[in-house]
């Protein structure tokens, strides 16, 4: 952060007041009144969510179709070939080497060495669903019940190749780390909808691991970091008072730290120590609120027929897809689900099958579920990831097993709800679903897509570091307007 930019700002305190709220004017004058704060926001816990707090003067820019947003990532890549992107031709074609015309240069390493590229059709049957007549295949049965409520873009693209770089270029417009990542621009620009409950809240489930910095700051203030729901444990690091400590004890700590904390922000005009007080408070009151949230005592049978059975296990991704819902029911402004299961280099089929296993019936529930509660229409759902697979084999290509290597140049991801236009289908492929043909959609297209749902024009979204203005989209970026209803 640029230290000139920041003191000018943080020197006023009217600023410092209004970055943090009302919290430390309220801290006062519950000192004055001698009553107690942190007793009367947990008592509100349960309340209905204020109007959105914090965030940027004059933001958004226009009317949002989308409050909030849900983002199912599917670390890995998933391959398009074997779930969305039907391509029939292929079964000719079978074994055949895939034409150096068609492939071109840029493989990864994993493959570079390999003398032969065989295609690989895929081994699973594909059928038309819903009015709009989208393909799908055999393994995604319940998206199938959706795909009238889904956009699907079929022509996303990627810089990047690998998985850490790709997933950092998806999450925060560039390859390398150290950028904010897009669920931290949306809670910096728009806030907070409820008080008790983090405005950026994030949920992996088990599998190949990814980096907390997916879904970190950067450059912008640590309070805009998504906070992480465990599945072991508390959901939040330390939600509990530990033993001969009482919520009543907490309280006055907190408060004896902020005064200190005051303290060193009259005297540094550190930025962060705004942040370090705001992120104490919202601890204090999640004590309250993330019980509340866990608890799925009251949630009724139904609710575990359609999500599944694993829904009832922390930690799996129907639990996740579940929780999305209650959080989006409390007003969180950006829930990020991280699926970490598609990475199939080798034995794809079997591999797959287990993916979709966990994700099909989870990810249909989610949406059916939200469209039915009424929060679809001001709800954006996403599920995307990386980047898609080869439709040549990596490995020993037999009747029923293959592998896939990573493909950045096209892949499909899919969208509802909050404003988007359901039961169609954006971009085409080539015969090989290697190469676009038509509406190509880049990941700052993508982005500056879901940054419009929000009602924030992409290119006023912007924080100044190191003497230039930063923005999600970076120089880049048109909303797909294809996918607005």
């Amino acid at each position: 952060m640029d230290p000139r930019l920041e003191h000018s700002l943080d020197v006023s305190r009217r600023f410092f007041l209004k970055r943090t709220g009302v919290s430390i004017g309220a801290l006062a004058l519950a000192e004055l009144l001698h009553t107690d704060l942190f007793a009367q926001a947990a008592a509100s816990a349960g309340a209905p969510a204020p109007a959105a707090t914090g965030g940027l003067p004059g933001f958004p820019h226009f009317a949002p179709t989308a409050k909030r947003v849900i983002y199912m990532y599917q670390a890995g890549g998933q391959s398009q070939l074997d779930l969305y992107d039907y391509k029939p031709g292929l079964a000719k074609l079978r074994g055949t080497d895939l034409p150096p015309s068609i492939r071109g240069t840029r493989l990864t390493t994993m493959v570079a060495s390999q003398e032969h590229f065989p295609i690989a059709p895929s081994i699973f049957k594909f059928s038309q669903h819903g009015q709009s007549g989208a393909w799908l295949s055999e393994l995604l049965p319940n998206i199938g019940k959706v795909a009238d409520d889904l956009c699907f873009i079929k022509s996303l693209h990627t810089e990047q190749i690998n998985h850490d770089p790709a997933q950092t270029f998806m999450s925060t417009g560039f390859q390398l780390a150290g950028r904010p990542s897009l669920g931290a621009w949306v809670t910096y620009g728009l806030g907070s909808l409820n008080n008790n409950l983090p405005a950026f809240v994030v949920m992996p489930s088990s599998g190949q691991s990814i980096t907390d910095r997916q879904w970190g700051t950067g450059f912008l203030p640590s309070e805009y970091q998504g906070v992480k729901l465990r599945s072991i444990g508390d959901p939040v690091l330390s939600v509990s008072d530990p033993p001969g400590f009482n919520r009543t004890l907490r309280g006055e700590f907190i408060k004896n730290l902020n005064r200190a904390n005051l303290q060193d922000f009259e005297r540094d005009q550190d930025p962060e120590i705004t942040a370090r007080i705001a992120q104490y408070e919202m601890a204090f009151r999640m004590q309250a609120s993330v019980p509340d949230l866990a608890d799925l005592s009251k949630e009724p049978a139904r609710t575990f027929e359609l999500y599944g059975e694993d829904a009832r296990r922390p930690g799996t991704f129907a639990a996740n897809c579940l929780m999305a819902r209650r959080l989006a029911e409390r007003d969180v402004r950006f829930i990020q689900l991280y699926h970490r299961v598609w990475d199939h280099h080798l034995q794809l089929p079997a591999r797959i099958r287990t993916g979709c296993r966990q994700f099909d019936q989870p990810a249909a529930a989610l949406v059916q579920d939200l469209k039915e509660r009424g929060l679809l229409d001001d709800t954006l759902v996403i599920c995307a990831g990386e980047f898609g697979r080869t439709v040549f084999s990596q490995g020993k290509l037999t009747e029923d097993d293959y592998g896939r290597d990573h493909h950045p140049r096209c892949f499909t991801v899919w969208m509802t709800g909050g404003g988007i236009k359901r039961g169609i289908t954006i971009g085409e492929t080539d015969e090989f679903s290697y190469n676009i043909v038509k509406d190509p959609v880049d990941v700052h297209d993508f982005n500056a897509t879901v940054l419009h749902t929000l009602g924030v024009d992409h290119t006023k979204l912007t924080f100044q570091y190191q003497g230039r203005h930063f923005r999600l989209t970076d120089v880049f970026g048109n909303v797909v307007k294809q996918a607005l209803a």
